[in-house]
């Protein structure tokens, strides 16, 4: 059993997401999978496209989760910041994508400085669209690419 971390805004919800859910809750065993969802600020800050509200996105987030996964009660928690309570709390992994291995090594870093153990970084491939490409919420929210990297415009 472990505690596992993962992170995002989830909006739009796509298969990339999908990948790093399953890898969390296949680490996890019989454990907890810990899901930091972006506060509205934090959200829309990096971002010029619009961003669903929280209430929004945990809900589409939990029926997602119950729906591809069959998991009823998942622990979602708001986060203000890039590093959430993976800083403090205690985890045994971190599931992250190749744009967000760099944040989990500085969580590493921090939680040393803590003197705390590191996180197992767990690092899944980018999910590639038909056009090979990678999925992203902002191609989805675009129009360009459906949640399952499908082309919808040339």
């Amino acid at each position: 059993m472990a505690r596992v971390a993962v992170g995002g805004t989830f909006d739009p919800i796509h298969d990339g997401h999908l990948a790093l859910l399953r890898r969390a809750f296949e680490l996890s065993g019989d454990g907890e999978v810990v899901i930091g969802l972006t506060s509205d600020e934090m959200a829309r800050s990096s971002r010029t496209r619009s961003v669903r509200n929280y209430e929004v996105r945990e809900k589409n987030l939990r029926a997602v989760i119950k729906k591809c996964f069959g998991i009823d009660d998942v622990h979602i928690t708001k986060i203000t910041d890039q590093c959430g309570p993976s800083i403090y709390e205690c985890f045994d992994f971190i599931v992250v994508s190749p744009e967000t291995l760099p944040m989990a090594e500085k969580i590493n870093r921090l939680r040393a400085k803590k003197n705390l153990p590191p996180l197992q970084i767990s690092e899944i491939e980018y999910q590639m669209a038909q056009d090979k490409v990678r999925i992203s919420s902002t191609r989805v929210s675009e129009g360009k690419i459906d949640r399952h990297g499908r082309v919808l415009v040339g």
